[in-house]
């Protein structure tokens, strides 16, 4: 099985989302991707992850504040990356706008 780094991408920070959200939007919306994890763990694996806060960016000219929009993580075993697409077609973080998913292909280092 290949294993995949999925990234969440929102327009609108984590830590806003998270402070403007009822703990009953909270609830629902943990809901919504606990259901999701469970029916794509009948197909591929999936780590869970956390979710993800913009800090820093770091070059070789020094740091500075990142514009990152990546708001979470997971990692996700699957046989077919098509089968992969098509689960994440169905996850919840795409219900809110200006959100989006990248799927990065994780590669097996020779000799390790």
């Amino acid at each position: 099985m290949a294993r995949y780094m999925v990234l969440y991408n929102s327009m609108v920070p984590t830590s806003e989302r998270m402070a403007s959200a009822s703990p009953e939007q909270m609830k629902a919306s943990m809901d919504e991707w606990i259901k999701w994890r469970e029916d794509a763990n009948k197909t591929v694996k999936v780590d869970f992850g956390l979710p993800l806060q913009a800090g820093n960016r770091v070059t070789a000219s020094g740091v500075m504040n990142s514009d990152s929009q990546v708001s979470g993580y997971s990692i996700v075993e699957a046989g077919s990356e098509a089968d992969l697409m098509d689960l994440l077609l169905t996850h919840p973080h795409l219900q809110n706008p200006g959100t989006s998913i990248d799927v990065l292909e994780m590669l097996t280092m020779p000799g390790m």
